[in-house]
């Protein structure tokens, strides 16, 4: 119980200090629905409001009842509107670093378990994603735990076959199964690719039991059962979010197979195994590769790791030969990863205890952590960045939605920086700028037209942001500040001439104002910086420099003339 409670604190404490931004999904995906199912109002992206819709509104609705709480007592102008969603988050991804212990004590035995922990409250990645409002962590904690009781089946099925060749009676543990199942099902709720991961699982069961006709028969009627019933779970809950018959899931990998999803990046074949393994385990990854490599050299092609082996290198494989790729998709295979490094470190400090005493490790006065100190220190060292990508990497996105959210002299404000780099109104939180706020798009093109040619709004202001403020802003700022009449592209339809009007209030990073004229043409239109946020380092360049606040004012204003 201790290490639930000790898990809860890191992971909740963990959740709350970050103050950083990682990536859209983790608020437009999550945060932005629960916000507008509660209180009416909130911005939609394209997977909301194409005509095809491909996300759910059962993951978003896990958060809801933080905004509910927030709105019956009345706290939602208060910090309570950001921590409430913060503190479920840190209690599942706690229940994340159980599990990983639980399924180190089943794979190799109680005195690998403490190191699993330790591996998983010491990981930079889960430092960085798992306590987020993303539907990749909170699909790595649900898989972590099915893991768990998918194991716990395959071992009954062991005694049940045992007990059968001795004539004793032994029964097979079907509450696992269905609790496995079930798990899993939720799982894919949350995020439909996890299928993936879930039919290696299941084809290494149905192979396993493939001479017990009444266990496969088993097995099979429950993957049926569920399965409908998860469907039909998840077709009423979307039916009657989208007020039409809807099944999200089949829509979100039918767009995913399609080339709507290079959209967003296409990335080598090796790219999780050159990038995707080495980030997401970082300091581990030797010891990962050295406990796969111990335990494929175990005997019995039936063990627990050999089946975890399998799981990872499948869903690799088939995760590889998608085009678009990011390091959060794999995320779910990390407790499993962070089971086979235990392995080796404990191996490893046995080894040289063995080397030491020249004979065998005693375990009478086992340590709390049998790991050699260098290896420990190796692993703490993934602390210092862990706090960089919390506390300062992308800060200034969300401070100045806090910031703004306090400001009482805003009338509107635009956001001219890449779609999607801040969160909306989650954080923000103001109904009077409804309809007043607006940030460019990038609406991907869902009319099928050619990927090397299509452009997006945000692509065509970087292209060239001076002649993109003088086509699509008008002469002169309007003191009154009126909603701009069409500011981005609706979901599905061509790129139009944009319509903009000119803002209270405008929010950049800092590397658009390294442009001289797009500076001197914001300077002659009336507007100055306000409030300047630092950020950290970021590798796109268009996000670098910060971000500054610029305010308008009439005494500012010169004559804008258009060319």
């Amino acid at each position: 119980m201790g290490r639930l409670w000790n898990s809860f604190a890191l992971r909740v404490s963990i959740a709350v200090l970050t103050r950083t931004f990682f990536q859209p999904d983790e608020f437009f995906q999550s945060l932005e629905v629960a916000h507008r199912v509660v209180f009416g109002y909130g911005h939609f992206t394209w997977e909301w409001l194409a005509q095809v819709p491909i996300r759910s509104v059962a993951f978003p609705l896990l958060y809801s009842p933080a905004f509910y709480i927030v709105k019956w007592f009345h706290l939602d102008d208060t910090p309570f509107l950001i921590i409430l969603p913060k503190i479920i988050a840190g209690l599942l991804a706690a229940l994340a670093d159980v599990a990983v212990y639980d399924l180190a004590v089943i794979v190799w035995g109680r005195r690998y378990a403490n190191t699993a922990l330790f591996l998983s409250w010491s990981s930079f990645f889960n430092a960085l994603a798992l306590t987020r409002t993303l539907s990749n962590s909170v699909e790595t904690t649900i898989t972590a735990v099915a893991l768990k009781y998918w194991l716990r089946y395959f071992e009954s099925i062991d005694r049940a076959m045992q007990a059968a060749d001795s004539s004793s009676n032994q029964r097979e543990d079907v509450g696992a199964l269905v609790t496995a199942l079930s798990l899993a099902a939720l799982t894919c709720i949350v995020r439909p690719t996890n299928a993936v991961l879930t039919a290696f699982i299941v084809l290494q069961l149905f192979f396993h039991a493939r001479h017990r006709i009444m266990t496969v028969g088993r097995i099979l009627i429950w993957c049926i059962w569920l399965g409908n019933f998860a469907i039909g779970v998840v077709f009423s809950i979307d039916s009657e979010f989208y007020k039409r018959p809807m099944l999200t899931p089949l829509n979100f990998l039918i767009t995913n197979l399609s080339s709507v999803s290079l959209f967003y990046g296409n990335n080598p074949w090796h790219y999780y195994l050159s990038q995707g393994l080495p980030i997401v385990t970082t300091t581990a990854l030797p010891f990962t590769l050295h406990g796969m490599y111990t335990a494929f050299q175990r005997p019995s092609p039936f063990s627990h790791s050999r089946r975890l082996m399998i799981i990872v290198a499948g869903t690799l494989a088939v995760y590889s030969v998608a085009g678009h790729k990011e390091w959060r998709f794999i995320h779910p295979l990390l407790p499993v990863l962070h089971v086979f490094a235990a392995k080796s470190l404990v191996d490893l400090h046995d080894r040289h205890l063995k080397r030491a005493s020249d004979d065998e490790p005693k375990h009478d006065r086992e340590p709390l952590l049998p790991v050699r100190r260098r290896y420990i220190w190796l692993l703490l060292l993934n602390i210092p960045p862990s706090l960089y990508v919390m506390l300062l990497h992308g800060a200034a996105q969300i401070s100045v939605v806090h910031h703004l959210r306090t400001r009482q002299d805003l009338r509107s404000v635009g956001f001219l920086m890449p779609c999607h780099s801040t969160p909306w109104q989650s954080h923000l939180h103001r109904q009077d700028l409804e309809g007043q706020i607006w940030a460019l798009g990038c609406e991907p093109p869902l009319r099928g037209e050619n990927l090397t040619t299509y452009r997006d709004q945000t692509r065509v202001f970087y292209d060239d942001p001076v002649v993109y403020l003088r086509k699509h802003f008008p002469r002169r700022v309007d003191k009154h500040f009126p909603p701009s009449p069409l500011p981005s592209t609706p979901p599905g339809r061509a790129p139009v001439s944009w319509s903009h009007s000119w803002p209270s209030h405008l929010v950049l990073f800092g590397a658009l104002l390294e442009m001289p004229e797009v500076k001197t043409l914001l300077t002659e239109t009336g507007y100055r910086e306000d409030v300047r946020f630092v950020n950290g380092f970021e590798e796109d360049e268009k996000r670098r420099g910060g971000i500054q606040l610029w305010r308008w004012n009439a005494t500012f204003e010169t004559r804008f003339v258009t060319s």
